[in-house]
């Protein structure tokens, strides 16, 4: 189903694309000039985490469409008219060192996703840097302050950062509290395992800060391993424990990484796995789950293609792919992307069939 929005398109479209890209650093925010009428989806979001996409440009990369006669597309039109993509999903970092990921940076690509009739996720990582099962440093800048005043920081960078995309035009459907928090964020103050009530508390600053500008956004707990039914219990039973306000529970599903860790039985184990944790995290807390995050190495599309196919029939309100559109080897070393060559390969044609 498909409901007809109306919104902004930046009159000069090439400065969007890559003309205020900086080697030095993020692109700005062009100005937005006439109003054009795009349709954009409702119901499952086919989504693409494109965060590293203004970083790539800056680099001069550039992305084609399939098959023997290559046209150069700019990243997000080519997912959304080649690969069936509906929705986008971009990080926050609090202070990154070279700006990649900031506020500016985010609104650039929110507002670009707009233009193009995309649905929009927003993540937060509470973090100067990545955030993610290994790695929940809180901000510098935060280290020094109490608790009292690390929640009002966190709530002041969810505020701040959402009235800047809502004044670019864009409106989320979708905002993370938290990136990958199965040990907790913030940490070690917001540890899920010492201070459960602390993590809540956390968590509900940030869910009252988005309700305070979008009070329709979607609030969603993400965690990794989508298959490890024992993470996501200890999590959503900690934040019922302690009065956590969440709207739905997201995942990442990587069989690669879970056979790292041990996993046997090869993807499809991985996949019916995480299947049959969604169906009991469904029931037991009685919320919506999505995909946030999924992919598998670039060289195995057609796996790939099956498990999406095959995660796309699970209970699930979307799936988003992350970071398709990077090259082998990327960022020291993601090898999970689905392009080959700058161009998609088939691992994303379930979108298109939705």
């Amino acid at each position: 189903m498909k409901m007809t929005t109306i919104i902004s398109v930046c009159a000069l479209a090439a400065s969007i694309v890559c003309g205020s890209c900086s080697e030095d650093g993020p692109v700005t925010n062009p100005r937005q000039e006439t109003t054009t009428t795009i349709e954009k989806e409702t119901g499952f979001a086919r989504g693409a985490d494109v965060s590293w996409l203004t970083q790539m440009e800056s680099e001069g990369r550039k992305f084609y469409t399939p098959g023997e006669d290559r046209q150069e597309m700019e990243c997000m039109t080519l997912l959304r008219d080649h690969c069936g993509v509906n929705s986008i999903r971009l990080r926050v970092w609090v202070n990154p060192k070279d700006g990649w990921n900031s506020i500016d940076d985010v609104v650039l690509k929110a507002r670009r996703a707009e233009n193009l009739g995309l649905r929009t996720m927003i993540d937060f990582h509470f973090s100067d840097t990545w955030a993610d099962p290994g790695h929940q440093e809180m901000p510098a800048a935060w280290k020094s302050l109490s608790f009292d005043n690390q929640k009002e920081a966190l709530a002041s960078h969810v505020i701040e950062t959402l009235t800047a995309i809502k004044n670019a035009g864009v409106t989320p459907e979708w905002v993370q509290v938290g990136n990958e928090t199965t040990p907790g964020m913030m940490l070690p103050v917001g540890s899920i395992e010492d201070n459960p009530a602390q993590y809540a508390a956390l968590n509900n600053s940030g869910y009252d800060a988005v309700k305070q500008i979008f009070p329709e956004a979607k609030v969603i707990v993400h965690l990794d391993g989508g298959n490890n039914q024992w993470a996501y219990d200890r999590m959503f039973d900690a934040l019922e424990a302690n009065g956590g306000k969440y709207d739905m529970i997201g995942m990442s599903l990587y069989p690669y990484w879970a056979e790292q860790q041990g996993e046997t039985g090869g993807w499809m184990k991985v996949a019916d796995d995480c299947i049959a944790n969604i169906n009991h995290l469904k029931q037991k807390y009685n919320k919506p789950v999505i995909i946030c995050e999924i992919g598998m190495p670039y060289d195995q599309p057609e796996p790939c293609k099956q498990l999406i196919t095959k995660m796309m029939n699970a209970p699930v309100e979307g799936i988003f792919y992350w970071e398709p559109q990077a090259p082998n080897g990327y960022n020291d070393g993601y090898n999970l992307g689905c392009f080959d060559n700058d161009a998609p390969t088939i691992a994303l044609d379930p979108f298109k069939e939705k």
